[in-house]
């Protein structure tokens, strides 16, 4: 059987070349101009990959999916799922899974990481168990959902996480922090923060925007946020302590105990 991978050259595309191939797989990938065409790639491969930046991956999809085989199955790897999956069912007579891997390209294998599986067309029992059996082969963490249900829980855990950490990097900077002159009086904690923050905003800064300003559902967990913001900077603002002792001592107590 051949794979194609739309996007094999970037990160995740290279690491999805790479598991293909030890799973006994032939692997094609297409990237710009480089590697197959999209035409022919439809037209050979059982299975193709869409792994591009978020902004694009409708348009590669409207391009991949009429060409591709009834019998053929065609899966994205995006952070969001509604609006990819979506364009696959409109665009594609085969079989579509709209897949998440929650883990980066710096990780060896999926062992112990979950992997989101929205496997939405009818009929497709067939690629989802050739699925489903590989990446339990490999150790992955499997989480079935819906599209919907997917964007709504990355909200949370992608999009206010990611906007708390922009927040905090963009206030340091309008504040003219040296983090050089920090370095003595850093925390384990804060040292960890700077390290993200670096990520977020050096290395993959279009990828973070994308899926802050793409998700449907962050701008109503934005609104909760932002009033939060200003409850909690009242309080300061009162010198409170005791009130927003309470609000977090309640607040605390409804996490699960994994968190305690």
């Amino acid at each position: 059987m051949e794979v194609g991978i739309i996007g094999g050259k970037g990160d995740m595309g290279r690491w999805f070349g790479r598991f293909f191939e030890n799973q006994g797989y032939s692997v094609h990938i297409a990237d710009k101009d480089e590697g197959m065409s999209l035409e022919e790639m439809g037209k050979r491969c059982s299975v193709v990959l869409v792994s591009v930046p978020v902004s694009v991956t409708t348009e590669v999809i409207e391009r991949i999916g009429p060409v591709m085989g009834k019998d053929a199955l065609l899966m994205d790897i995006t952070s969001l799922k509604v609006e990819p999956v979506d364009a696959m069912l409109r665009c594609a007579e085969c079989d579509v899974i709209g897949t998440h891997p929650l883990f980066g390209p710096e990780v060896p294998s999926m062992d112990g990481y979950s992997f989101v599986l929205c496997p939405v067309r009818p009929g497709s029992g067939k690629w989802l168990a050739w699925l489903l059996r590989i990446l339990k082969k490999n150790g992955a963490r499997l989480v079935e959902t819906s599209p919907e249900e997917h964007d709504r829980f990355m909200g949370i855990i992608q999009g206010l996480n990611h906007f708390n950490t922009m927040t905090f990097g963009l206030a340091m900077t309008a504040l003219g922090t040296d983090i050089e002159a920090l370095k003595p009086y850093m925390t384990p904690i804060f040292e960890e923060k700077i390290r993200i923050i670096k990520e977020v905003f050096s290395h993959n800064a279009r990828m973070y925007s994308e899926i802050l300003t793409r998700n449907p559902y962050l701008p109503v967990i934005l609104e909760s946020y932002e009033q939060t913001v200003k409850e909690l900077k009242n309080l300061i603002d009162i010198r409170d302590a005791k009130t927003l002792e309470k609000q977090l001592q309640d607040a605390g107590n409804r996490f699960p105990e994994m968190f305690k």
